[in-house]
């Protein structure tokens, strides 16, 4: 082995030296150019641009020509906008301004939000261009995420973006870029020709990889197995029907060949029918050949692919018109985690909106010294799952027995009833100032039968106050 190593190693090294001289030999064009390459300031752990681009290309795709792709795209907006979002304030001038901005016919919400909250489970990616008129009346675009080519970061936070670069066009080769949302350094334009607020851009992204400043779609993982289980489908329509198809085969004793092509021309000429009879003599036997695929057991080659998507999309296999169970039960159990994921992105969408608002609201405060900027906003949307409500409804019910008897002995007090009992019910409510309300507004009167008498508090001393004419009764 001494003795033959040296020679060993310089055949191997001979061989990697010359596949080194061949690469490097290899004239350089467009494809090869930027291969191992990545984009100077992106995140290495976001996708490369044009695998970004395919990605969203591909999901415009299947949203348009696969059904159970715009069904999951659906489902996703129907259940996080439901049957709308809802906004309200305190301050009386602030949420008439709300309500102007929300329903202004060039900004229409109640019906725009459907179209975001579809593009952000398309693309994973919402980016928002606001623009500002003088009067401080705000109006919203979304623009799609692949007229977007780069996010330009911070210096020291890659998750703070500073501006964004548009992709370029054939009308702009080089178009300038738009300015991230800065609430420090926002302020209206100065000038003669001044038109409010400079337009500015806010990204909102969903299923994003820490470290990362692209999202990523929800279809991205289903994208490969619709696909499969749209050519399956297809292959399958194909097949059954050349299953129903059939040939004649006649067999007879023909002296010639010309006497048998003059027989299958005869046939050809005047085919049966389906259904007719046919009469032969002894001498012709008449027989029929059809595939025989055996296709039958196939359907479990379709339900593996569709629970594959099912899983991907996070729902149970009924909601994608598959009934996998005949129990009502499993399939109620099944829909639990789904709508988990439904409400985290419920959330997520309020909190966006909350967020545009409050940059609405900031931009009109300079114009309009009434708007108050920094209001408490209450963003709501319809509930993901009645049955929801009606378990906390039997464990509100169940529950306030047991907490009556445990104040009656003096073992609680009523912050920790209160507590105890919208905890139960999932309605996060500050337990200290309801209590201070409570006192406030003071005892209410009761009937006869124990019922609440609305409208007649009671005074200090427990009797019914006087009316405004001078008698017990409601005020």
């Amino acid at each position: 082995m001494r003795l033959f190593e040296p020679l060993i190693k310089g055949i191997f090294a001979g061989t990697i030296q010359r596949e080194v001289r061949q690469a490097l030999a290899l004239a350089e064009t467009d494809n090869t150019f930027t291969a191992g390459a990545f984009p100077a300031g992106e995140s290495p752990r976001d996708r490369l641009p044009h695998d970004r681009y395919e990605g969203y290309a591909m999901a415009m795709e299947a949203w348009r020509v696969n059904p159970l792709a715009r069904r999951m795209v659906a489902l996703t907006s129907q259940y996080v906008v439901g049957g709308g979002v809802s906004i309200s304030c305190k301050h009386r001038h602030t949420n008439f301004f709300l309500g102007s901005f929300w329903h202004h016919r060039l900004n229409h919400m109640p019906v725009r939000v459907y179209e975001w909250c579809d593009e952000l489970t398309r693309t994973g990616n919402l980016f928002l261009l606001v623009s500002t008129d003088r009067a401080g009346m705000s109006y919203v675009r979304a623009v799609p995420a692949d007229q977007i080519e780069a996010i330009i970061p911070a210096a020291n936070d890659l998750e703070q973006p500073l501006a964004f670069k548009p992709r370029p066009t054939l009308d702009q080769p080089d178009p300038p870029t738009w300015p991230a949302y800065n609430e420090l350094t926002d302020r209206p334009s100065t000038g003669s020709s001044a038109s409010g607020f400079p337009a500015v851009m806010l990204h909102y992204a969903v299923n994003r990889p820490v470290g990362a400043q692209w999202g990523e779609s929800d279809m991205s993982p289903l994208l490969r197995w619709l696909s499969r289980y749209a050519g399956w489908l297809e292959d399958r329509a194909r097949l059954n029907r050349f299953r129903t198809a059939f040939l004649y085969v006649v067999k007879n004793r023909f002296s010639s060949e010309a006497e048998r092509l003059s027989r299958q021309r005869s046939l050809n000429s005047s085919p049966p029918t389906p259904g007719s009879i046919l009469v032969t003599d002894t001498g012709e036997e008449w027989s029929v050949i059809n595939p025989q695929l055996h296709a039958d057991d196939a359907g479990s080659d379709g339900l593996a692919l569709k629970k594959m998507i099912a899983s991907g999309a996070g729902v149970p296999l009924h909601f994608l018109a598959e009934p996998e169970s005949a129990t009502r039960t499993t399939a109620e159990a099944a829909g639990g985690p789904t709508f988990r994921h439904y409400e985290q992105r419920q959330k997520f969408f309020l909190w966006m909106l909350g967020d545009l608002l409050k940059v609405v609201l900031n931009r009109r405060a300079y114009f309009d010294r009434a708007v108050q900027r920094h209001t408490d906003l209450e963003v709501t949307a319809g509930d993901i799952s009645a049955r929801d409500n009606i378990s906390l409804a039997m464990a509100a019910s169940n529950l306030v027995s047991a907490l009556e008897k445990l104040r009656e002995r003096a073992l609680i007090d009523d912050s920790e009833l209160l507590r105890m009992l919208y905890r139960f019910l999932d309605e996060p409510v500050n337990v200290e100032e309801m209590l201070a309300r409570g006192r406030k507004a003071g005892p209410v009167a009761t009937g006869p039968d124990g019922v609440s008498l609305p409208g007649n508090p009671l005074d200090a001393r427990g009797d019914l106050k006087p009316s405004a004419a001078g008698e017990p009764g409601m005020q």
